[in-house]
């Protein structure tokens, strides 16, 4: 079993997600080691991108503020404080980031660099399934999971990618009926029911949680849980102070998931 796997295992776990280089690199470091106290299983970073094209308003927002903040955050920048932050925490830690930053960086020395610095995974939103072939056997010759994506479609697509998952699986729900929380579980739910069919590597699953309850819903159909903007969204509002209030909200799903 793989190192993201096994922290996710006979657990309901949360992932945290925070865009590095906001409000500074140093403090993306700060807050990545308050994520790993308060409980998060595994910590995703984003790359700084100019066209974060999977990202809502509030992503690309923090985007923004860490490509224009003093000194930039470049790629290599985000290397050096994963570097650093790795032997101050156990957590894993993801990457998401975009096709096209990978691409200019070199495909094997991006991944020769992952497993360098202590990245255990990549999510890579926009490179279609049918074209991870080109990445994909770098990436497992330098230990590096390959984080899948399933979106509504098709039962033999979604069991087409679950066949080949690793890590863990990003199950995005249907964004037609997200303001119903009893019709999201139940699309979930399905997917999931469909994911089982060809695999058990951990399901996280992607809401926009508006409260605790929803939070504690939604866990009870999938292993994992992650709310993509939220902890953007209170760095965006305390900027260098955020740590504490980063803490308290992953402390308050994680104790009740």
């Amino acid at each position: 079993m793989s190192r993201i796997s096994e922290a996710l295992k006979n657990k309901k776990s949360y992932v945290g997600f925070l865009t590095a280089g906001d409000p500074s690199i140093e403090k993306t470091e700060e807050f990545i080691i308050e994520m790993e106290k308060a409980g998060a299983s595994v910590i995703e970073i984003g790359i700084p991108f100019s066209d974060p094209i999977a990202e809502g308003p509030i992503v690309q927002d923090a985007n923004v503020r860490a490509l224009s903040a003093p000194g930039g955050c470049t790629t290599d920048m985000v290397f050096d404080m994963v570097e650093r932050v790795s032997k101050k925490v156990s957590t894993p830690i993801v990457f998401l980031t975009y096709l096209n930053p990978v691409f200019t960086y070199g495909y094997e020395k991006f991944c020769a660099k992952c497993k360098e610095t202590g990245v255990s995974g990549v999510m890579i939103p926009d490179m279609p399934f049918e074209e991870r072939g080109e990445l994909e056997p770098i990436m497992k010759e330098y230990g590096i999971e390959l984080i899948s994506l399933v979106a509504p479609a098709s039962d033999e697509r979604i069991k087409m990618i679950a066949k080949n998952a690793t890590g863990y699986i990003y199950v995005l729900p249907s964004r037609e009926i997200i303001g119903d929380s009893d019709k999201v579980v139940a699309n979930v739910e399905k997917m999931i029911s469909v994911i089982r069919e060809v695999t058990d590597v951990p399901v996280v699953t992607e809401f926009e949680i508006d409260s605790i309850e929803q939070a504690i819903k939604y866990s009870k159909v999938t292993d994992g849980i992650i709310a993509g903007d939220s902890i953007v969204k209170i760095i965006g509002k305390y900027k260098k102070d955020a740590g504490k209030p980063v803490n308290e909200y992953i402390k308050s799903i994680v104790n009740r998931i």
